[in-house]
């Protein structure tokens, strides 16, 4: 058994490139940016009227006059009217170009028109106002959006300000996520009064999606050539497979049989934490194929690097093992720098085994600190728990006593 610390650096130590896409920039939302955008043309590319009303040459109104002639009317989307009289002015829209020997915008509330004369009833103004200055926002060839940023919808915009209509986001693994066991039927069933309805699977489907990963789903009897013959064809297909349940010492958990028979290089079993602790993580990548029970077609089919993730089957277990090893591994694989969260423990918490304790918490925002509310769960098969809590909180493994007011990592899911 191995300290979350370790597992963690193993499961990040297999971390893989799995390339760039192009892809429509309106179906990058939530994708990882892989590559750097920069301004095409200074922001904005020219004198942008920020006020529908008049422009007027602001010497004349320093010098006393506070009625103009209207020479024309400026709309947005058409090309630079001159003012040739500066004498007069020019009606202008939000968004227009501001007309040439004009250098000031005075609202239309501001403005009284009539006979085709505007008279301005303010008795100070501003030189320059209401107007975004040409290049204000960035110049040509500035940095606009970094490489590994998540795209979100503000990134969309500055995407379509450029005019970068496709756009370079990492590939996304290929994951099949895999539940076992007799016990399990499916959501649309009646269940047995010996029976459940499959429900881990499709949290881990979730918890993937919250990340814009697609996945397939499957579920394989606690019938040990099955599980072999299906997951031998898994590992050829998919980057990642996700296992929930038949990890832990039971007579039908076959699973980490069903790996070593497979070649599946067994990186872990077992972490020092609850819940999750038979947690079973390993990759093809290593293998060397020496085992005596791995057959000559396996040697030879088995190419493809593969991680695969065993959680225990309990909910909680399957839950808190996706969001403490598979996000980050996916964080680093994709090349995403995540700070690591923190709150403050808002009681004592009293926990003997020499565990990390993966404790449920809600959440508040006290004064500007975040804090951590404790909820007692009824361990890790109370799937129910999870609608009351926001994260867990991870208090570390070596003491036996946790005390109020002391700061610790949060991982949260709400």
């Amino acid at each position: 058994m191995i300290s979350v610390a370790h597992a963690l650096q193993t499961v990040l130590s297999t971390t893989q490139d799995f390339g760039v896409e192009q892809i429509p920039f309106l179906k990058s939302v939530g994708r990882i940016l892989k590559e750097t955008i920069y301004a095409d043309r200074d922001f904005p590319p020219f004198n942008r009227v920020s006020m529908d009303g008049i422009s007027i040459n602001y010497t004349v109104f320093k010098n006393g006059q506070r009625s103009f002639k209207i020479a024309g009317v400026q709309a947005a989307g058409s090309a630079k009217k001159n003012l040739q009289n500066s004498g007069n002015c020019i009606e202008v829209m939000t968004g227009s170009v501001l007309p040439d020997n004009t250098n000031t915008v005075i609202r239309y509330e501001d403005v009284l028109i009539e006979n085709g004369i505007a008279t301005i009833s303010l008795t100070t103004i501003k030189e320059g106002q209401n107007i975004h200055q040409k290049g204000k926002d960035g110049k040509l060839g500035d940095l606009l959006i970094k490489q590994n940023t998540t795209i979100s919808a503000a990134e969309i915009g500055v995407l379509a300000t450029v005019g970068k209509s496709f756009v370079n986001v990492a590939k996304l693994p290929k994951i099949m996520i895999v539940s076992t066991g007799d016990e399990l039927v499916g959501v649309e069933e009646i269940p047995l009064e010996y029976q459940i309805r499959r429900s881990n699977v499709f949290t881990l489907v979730s918890l993937l999606e919250k990340l814009k990963i697609p996945s397939e789903t499957a579920h394989i009897t606690d019938d040990k050539p099955i599980l072999k013959s299906k997951i031998k064809t898994y590992l050829q297909e998919y980057d990642v497979l996700l296992f929930s349940g038949a990890v832990s010492k039971g007579k039908f958990d076959f699973l980490p049989e069903v790996f070593d028979e497979l070649g599946v290089d067994k990186l872990f079993h077992k972490v020092a934490q609850r819940p999750g602790k038979p947690f079973w993580f390993g990759s093809t990548a290593s293998t060397c194929f020496s085992a005596q029970n791995v057959d000559q077609n396996d040697k030879e089919n088995n190419k493809k690097n593969t991680i695969v993730f065993g959680f225990p089957g309990n909910p909680i277990s399957t839950f808190v093992n996706c969001l403490a090893y598979f996000y980050p591994w996916y964080y680093k694989s994709v090349g995403l720098e995540v700070v690591q969260e923190t709150a403050i423990l808002a009681s004592d918490v009293s926990f003997k085994p020499n565990l990390t304790y993966f404790l449920q918490v809600k959440l508040n925002d006290r004064y500007g600190h975040l804090i951590a509310t404790p909820i007692t769960g009824n361990g890790s098969g109370d799937l129910a728990s999870l609608v009351h809590t926001d994260a867990f909180i991870q208090l570390t493994e070596g003491q036996t006593t946790f005390k109020k007011g002391t700061v610790f990592p949060i991982i949260r899911y709400r």
